[in-house]
């Protein structure tokens, strides 16, 4: 019998969302995991001395339920492998005097170049000729729809935070007209500002959506917004998809009061509303925004720094 009276226990981190392999790797040299991805293992978990836990990985959409947050009662850190903080009970984290750590700034690139891809994707009608020519048509018939370029319209950016202005410097080249609605006004900033959503999709062609999640957003969006942005606007989503009103949204986009929208996030995800898979006027994506292999990595690295510096 081999016993080693001087190893002390390994600390159980709780994992709410995965991260790549080589990062869950290297926490496990330090760690035991206890990767709790779906409701029954969390529940399991919680019924097994949820004590143990003094740091949690998650990302911005799973976020860390409140009562999951009252169960851990030695909770000291979050690490969160994204940005989003609207699934997080922030007031209790600072009661209680809990850590919370983003990979705030790591993404920012990744997630403007999508909504880019997502504009062009809609607009150049990427999608749709796609399907065109992998089911053959093109042997049959010219494609018959154009396209819309950029110069010249107006676009509407709702959050000109770090990525809704890494957002803007990449639509500046296209010659568009940009302007912005946030819960303040940016000093110094050459950018026409709105003060409410509303106003801002009046005067605009394209409405792109980088605003946090949220109550503070949740359905800033509405009908009345979608109304002022018209039969001829487009929407792009690459923020959370509480911040525009869903139903609203495609019950618009199928009856012809807005002309397309390019989606990278949805209310109750990875539930999309069925009634967008057959329309043309649409580009669907599975929340991947931050999703390149440069960005995964860089913000695994930090998640795990995080944790393995900590004081736990």
């Amino acid at each position: 019998m081999n016993i080693n009276h001087g190893a002390s226990p390994r600390q159980a981190l709780l994992m709410l969302a995965p991260l790549l392999d080589e990062h869950e790797s290297q926490l496990a040299r330090q760690f035991d995991l206890v990767r709790a991805f779906d409701s029954h293992a969390l529940e399991a978990v919680l019924a097994d001395r949820p004590e143990r836990f003094r740091a949690v990985v998650t990302n911005g959409v799973v976020g860390v339920p409140t009562p999951v947050m009252r169960a851990l009662v030695n909770l000291s850190l979050i690490a969160v492998n994204g940005v989003g903080v609207d699934c997080i009970d922030l007031d209790q984290a600072k009661a209680r005097g809990i850590r919370v750590e983003t990979t705030v700034d790591i993404l920012t690139d990744a997630v403007a170049d999508q909504a880019i891809a997502l504009l062009l994707s809609l607009l150049r009608q990427v999608c749709v000729a796609d399907r065109f020519v992998r089911a053959g048509q093109w042997r049959e018939a010219a494609f018959p729809l154009l396209g819309t370029t950029l110069r010249g319209l107006r676009v509407g950016i709702i959050g000109l935070g770090r990525i809704g202005q890494a957002i803007a410097s990449r639509l500046l080249p296209f010659g568009v007209k940009l302007a912005y609605h946030n819960r303040n006004e940016l000093q110094g900033c050459s950018y026409t500002y709105y003060p409410d959503a509303g106003s801002l999709a009046a005067d605009s062609d394209i409405l792109i959506l980088a605003a946090a999640g949220g109550s503070a957003t949740s359905r800033l969006v509405n009908a009345p917004v979608l109304e002022a942005l018209g039969a001829k606007g487009v929407i792009v989503n690459v923020a959370r998809g509480s911040v525009i009103d869903e139903v609203e949204l495609v019950a618009r986009l199928q009856d012809g009061r807005l002309a397309g929208a390019a989606l990278d996030v949805f209310v109750n995800e990875p539930q999309v509303p069925t009634s967008l898979f057959d329309l043309d006027n649409v580009v669907l994506q599975p929340h991947i925004g931050s999703a390149t292999l440069q960005a995964r990595k860089a913000m695994g690295d930090y998640v795990v720094t995080a944790i393995c510096r900590s004081t736990l």
